[in-house]
């Protein structure tokens, strides 16, 4: 039942994500950060089970710090980190399946531009401007597909993930009160908004 949105923008992406740690009925936490940073200017929103989202986005943090560090700090740029992903899942697929779906985006600061990517538990990647992952597809690509523009600004995009936001909240079987929203850009990544505070335990 978890939610995902990105958006791309000129010169950033909107990486969003509900809050909620559920399983079968019960609610466990809801102030859960689901949208993970994988590098200065990278972030991954991910949805699944709560095992595997730890152990995915772990995972690819690790092996992503790994590489800067064993090849004197040379970043790897976003295409690499969604292709270094892609290959992950398509590996697990034949000895135990991550049961995770993922938006990535990232700023590449040499080409001076954003990409988000759009991946799913099948290894199948797509360069996109905007996704959903989960339900929320079903309600809200069709706002994205009206309201996204080239040359968007950050307050447009994330007027464009609110709008969504509100969507599920009005029309969705499954309340999801808190969302965290999480900007990429030149300046790295920074938390925009979120509904329950993920430092409060």
């Amino acid at each position: 039942m978890d939610t995902v949105f990105g958006v791309k923008y000129d010169g950033g992406v909107i990486i969003a994500a509900d809050q909620g740690n559920a399983r079968s009925i019960l609610m466990y936490q809801k102030n859960l950060d689901k949208v993970v940073p994988l590098s200065s200017h990278s972030a991954l929103g991910i949805s699944g089970p709560n095992s595997d989202l730890v152990n995915f986005s772990e995972y690819v943090q690790k092996n992503i710090a790994l590489y800067e560090l064993s090849n004197d700090g040379m970043k790897l740029s976003t295409h690499a980190q969604a292709n270094f992903m892609r290959g992950e899942l398509a590996a697990a697929l034949r000895r135990g399946p991550y049961q995770v779906n993922v938006l990535l985006g990232g700023y590449d600061a040499g080409a001076e531009s954003s990409s988000l990517y759009f991946l799913d538990y099948m290894a199948s990647l797509q360069k996109v401007n905007y996704g959903c992952q989960g339900y929320a597809s079903s309600f809200c690509l069709s706002i994205m597909d009206r309201d996204w523009k080239e040359g968007l600004t950050e307050d447009e995009a994330i007027a464009i993930v609110e709008h969504c936001m509100k969507e599920l909240q009005t029309r969705f079987l499954i309340a999801q009160p808190n969302f965290i929203i999480k900007v990429i850009d030149k300046d790295g990544v920074k938390v925009a908004k979120f509904g329950a505070d993920p430092a409060d335990t």
